[in-house]
C-alpha cells in the first residue's frame, strides 16, 4: 500500500532538518504543503531519503519550500534530482510585459523587418531559380530522368481543369471592357473604336495578365500547399534518403507544366475575352459579328499576339518557382503551410505585375507598340 506524504523534524549538527517520506505525488500530498508553510524559519536541510515517489507537483512544492527557507535538499534519488532541476529551470522569473517601443520606433522596426524579409526572400528565389536552371541542364543531358507521367498530370491540373474558370473570367472581362469603353467613347461619337480597345487590350495585356493571376491563385497555391504538406510529413526527406531528388520529382514537373500551359491558356483567355467583347458590341452597339471580326483584323497588329505569347511562359515560370520555393520552406506545423501558401500567391502576383511593367517598357522601346 502506498504511504501518504509525511514529514518529521529533527535537529542535527548541520542544522534543523525536515525529513519527508512517503508518496509525494498530487494524489497523496494531502495537507503536506500547508504543514510545510506552517514551519518556522531556521530549516537548513530538506531530507528526501524516505520519499518513495515524486511527481512534478511534489517537486515544485519541495523546490519552492527550499527556495523560501534557503534550505539544502539532500538524499534525493537520481530521478528526483533530474525532476527538481527541471522544475528549478522553469521557475525562473520572467517579465510580465516586454518593454514597448515608442510609436515612431515601432513603425521603423516593422519597416526594417519587412525590408529584411523582402531581401531574404528575393535572395532565396534567385537561388532557387539558379537551382532550377541547373536541374534543367541536368535533365537535358539525361532525358531519361524526366518524369513524363508527372508532367502530363500537371498539364491536366494546371491547364485542362482551369479552362472553365479562366473562360468564364475572360468572357466577363471582355464584356466589361467593351461596356465601359463604349460608354466613354459614346461621348465623342466613336463607339466603333470599342473594337480597337477590346482587341488590343486583351491580346496585348489583360488576356495573359489575368490568366497569370488566376493561375497564381489556383495552381501556385496548390504547388505550395502540396509540397509544404510533403515536407511537413517528412516525405521529402524520405525521397532524399532513397536517392530521389525533390527538384527532379516535385519541382520540375510543375515548372514545365506552368511554362508550357501558360501561353496556351493566355491565348485561350484572349480569344474568349474578344468573344465577350464582340457579344456586347453586337447586343449594345449593333455591330454585327462579321463587322467586328473584320475591324479586329484591321486594327490589331500581329505583334500584339506575339507580346502576349512572349510574356506568358515567363509568367508561368515565376508562378511555379514562387509556389515550389515557398512549399519547400515549410517548417514546424500545419499553420506554416497556410502562411507559405499565402506568401506564394502574393509573391507570384506581385512579381508578375512587376515583370509585366518591364515588358511594357521593353516592347515600347523595340517598337512593338
Amino acid at each position: 500500500m502506498t504511504q501518504a506524504a509525511d514529514l518529521t523534524e529533527r535537529d542535527e549538527a548541520a542544522g534543523r532538518t525536515v525529513a519527508l517520506s512517503g508518496n509525494l505525488s498530487l494524489a497523496h500530498l494531502g495537507d503536506l504543503p500547508q504543514r510545510l508553510t506552517a514551519l518556522g524559519d531556521g530549516v537548513k536541510i530538506v531530507d528526501l531519503a524516505g520519499v518513495d515517489h515524486l511527481d512534478t507537483i511534489g517537486a515544485w512544492v519541495i523546490h519552492r519550500f527550499s527556495q523560501e527557507r534557503g534550505a539544502t535538499i539532500t538524499g534525493a534519488s537520481p530521478d528526483a534530482v533530474r525532476l527538481l532541476e527541471v522544475v528549478s529551470r522553469n521557475d525562473m522569473p520572467t517579465e510580465d510585459h516586454p518593454p514597448t517601443l515608442p510609436p515612431v520606433l515601432r513603425i521603423l522596426d516593422q519597416i526594417g523587418l519587412a525590408v529584411r524579409l523582402t531581401f531574404t526572400t528575393m535572395i532565396g528565389l534567385i537561388g532557387f531559380l539558379g537551382a532550377t536552371v541547373l536541374t534543367i541542364g541536368h535533365l537535358i543531358r539525361h532525358p531519361r530522368r524526366m518524369r513524363l507521367t508527372a508532367v502530363v498530370q500537371r498539364f491536366e491540373v494546371v491547364g485542362i481543369t482551369a479552362l472553365g474558370i479562366i473562360g468564364l473570367m475572360s468572357f466577363l472581362i471582355g464584356i466589361v471592357i467593351a461596356q465601359q469603353g463604349s460608354v466613354q467613347l459614346r461621348q465623342f461619337g466613336m463607339e466603333v473604336l470599342t473594337v480597337n480597345l477590346v482587341g488590343r487590350l486583351t491580346f496585348r495585356e489583360l488576356g495573359v495578365l489575368m490568366t497569370a493571376i488566376m493561375v497564381a491563385g489556383r495552381s501556385g497555391s496548390a504547388f505550395a500547399a502540396q509540397i509544404g504538406t510533403m515536407v511537413l510529413n517528412e516525405e521529402v526527406d524520405a525521397m532524399r534518403t532513397i536517392g530521389v531528388q525533390p527538384m527532379d520529382a516535385l519541382v520540375m514537373p510543375r515548372i514545365i507544366a506552368a511554362v508550357v500551359m501558360m501561353p496556351l491558356l493566355g491565348f485561350y483567355s484572349s480569344i474568349v475575352a474578344v468573344i465577350g467583347g464582340g457579344f456586347l458590341c453586337a447586343v449594345s452597339l449593333d455591330i454585327p459579328p462579321v463587322t467586328f471580326v473584320q475591324r479586329l483584323r484591321e486594327v490589331v497588329p500581329i505583334t500584339d499576339l506575339y507580346v502576349g505569347l512572349v510574356k506568358a511562359p515567363v509568367f508561368g515560370l515565376i508562378i511555379a518557382i514562387a509556389g515550389c520555393f515557398q512549399g519547400l520552406q515549410v517548417r514546424g506545423n500545419a499553420e506554416e503551410v497556410g502562411l507559405r501558401t499565402t506568401a506564394a500567391v502574393v509573391q507570384a502576383i506581385f512579381l508578375v505585375i512587376v515583370i509585366d511593367a518591364f515588358f511594357a517598357v521593353f516592347f515600347t522601346w523595340i517598337g512593338w507598340n
